[in-house]
């Protein structure tokens, strides 16, 4: 339900005077703008018919943003948070309309440690612009988005949880990643907070609702010559054998990715011509590429090294990795979905009894990951619509076969993780957003 008239109008009365502030009523801009990459799932496309956004203001400035806050707490207005709009869960869709704040313009390189790596950066950078820099020191983040190119780290950190680098380095959420924040808070008169580590955490991956990030201070690795490997494999449990394999050797991995071959058949031409195989996409140190190649000419696989990845850039494997796959695969058929997941162990048994239901319906797609210090597989699977009845079903038989389902269908925070209610993002909601007006909605141990 949107809100008032009355109290729209007070809100931007009160910014309207507001230096280094824009505001935005085109109806094609608070249509643009309430938008983000939702459409990935049919269930969230139903959902967010008809959410809008009443006003769309953009800051310059940390004070500007601290003005949005306010004017809209008096007003009793709310207010979500935009990066760059490339989530796919509605993270940044307004569902009950109010404003919408884009962030981007806050987007500066504030420091960055030449000893240590750690770098302080305001939350609209986009991620490939903090990669140059950082690339100028010798560093890299490690993590990435397979959106990099036009994500920001803002939005990454509070809707994202993986990615690019998850193979080495885990999840957004573990301890060493987040080493700090700079938040405005939801109230009367905003404060500006400078939270450590510790209290940090709770606005990691709560889509914005418990907090506004201005500021974020990132540990981050040295530069790697990142070398891109392509192995295809005939036989898919082969192929999933030697992915473990290969994260458990002695190699440094940025990206571990495996492909079932009706999914390699439907990615871009420049990816390299469908061998009717199974695919790994990896990308490895200049030193472990040799150690690839012996794990795979020992499984019969057939290997092939692309050469450093910088000089692929728009054309390389990270931009064939995780959700990036599902693109690739909705620009061939619209009609394809997805699921995430941590498999259970031993992965094939859950793998086969699934494929052995769902048959074309479910094309498998693995991402490498250590979770809690052990190597892993995630899925993303392609999952044929067939309706939410038919996902629900699919959804329970996976629980029922161990998998840890990250529903990518639902709206709230809590839903799209581990289904339980975090008692610390809810006490930081009570902090920093007491009257429950960030992004209302999407935090389920606050609306009950």
């Amino acid at each position: 339900m949107d809100c008032s008239s009355q109290a729209l109008l007070a809100v931007r009365e009160a910014l309207t005077v507001v230096e280094e502030l824009e505001l935005l009523t085109l109806p094609s801009d608070l249509e643009r703008y309430s938008r983000d990459a939702h459409d990935y799932s049919p269930v969230l496309v139903k959902r967010f018919r008809g959410c809008r956004a009443q006003l769309v203001v953009r800051p310059h400035t940390v004070a500007a943003v601290a003005a949005v806050a306010g004017a809209c707490f008096q007003a009793k207005v709310p207010l979500t948070l935009r990066g760059s709009g490339t989530g796919n869960y509605g993270q940044c869709v307004p569902l009950d309309g109010g404003v919408v704040m884009l962030m981007a313009e806050l987007r500066q390189l504030r420091k960055i440690d030449d000893h240590s790596g750690v770098v302080e950066v305001e939350s609209g950078c986009l991620l490939k612009d903090l990669d140059r820099e950082l690339a100028a020191h010798g560093r890299e983040l490690r993590l990435m988005p397979s959106t990099w190119r036009s994500a920001s780290i803002g939005g990454f950190i509070a809707g994202g949880s993986g990615g690019i680098g998850s193979v080495r380095w885990g999840f957004l959420r573990d301890p060493g990643h987040l080493l700090g924040l700079e938040v405005v808070t939801m109230e009367a008169e905003p404060r500006i907070l400078h939270l450590n580590a510790a209290d940090a955490e709770a606005l990691n991956h709560a889509y914005g609702t418990n907090g506004i990030i201005t500021a974020l201070t990132l540990t981050t690795a040295p530069r790697v010559a990142w070398q891109e490997v392509c192995i295809d494999v005939d036989d898919w449990g082969d192929a999933v054998a030697l992915a473990q394999r290969c994260q458990q050797a002695a190699v440094d991995l940025h990206l571990c990715t495996v492909l079932d071959q009706a999914i390699v058949a439907g990615l871009p031409p420049w990816s390299g011509a469908p061998q009717g195989a199974h695919r790994l996409l990896m990308l490895v140190s200049p030193d472990g590429v040799s150690t690839l190649q012996c794990l795979a000419q020992a499984s019969g696989a057939r290997f092939c090294c692309l050469g450093q990845e910088d000089a692929h850039r728009g054309n390389g494997l990270r931009e064939l990795s995780w959700n990036h796959t599902t693109l690739h695969m909705r620009q061939q058929d619209p009609n394809w979905t997805y699921l995430q997941m941590l498999l259970p162990q031993p992965e094939s048994v859950a793998m086969d009894a699934l494929s052995a239901r769902w048959g074309d319906d479910l094309l498998w797609h693995l991402e490498g990951v250590r979770h809690a210090g052990t190597a892993r597989l995630a899925g993303l699977p392609l999952v044929r619509w067939r309706g939410e009845e038919a996902l629900e079903r699919l959804i329970n038989a996976c629980r029922d076969l161990g998998a840890v389902v990250f529903n990518p269908h639902v709206i709230t925070v809590e839903e799209g993780g581990l289904g339980i209610v975090d008692g610390d993002q809810v006490a930081a909601k009570g902090r920093h957003d007491p009257s429950g007006l960030l992004n209302p909605g999407k935090l389920k141990g606050w609306i009950g």
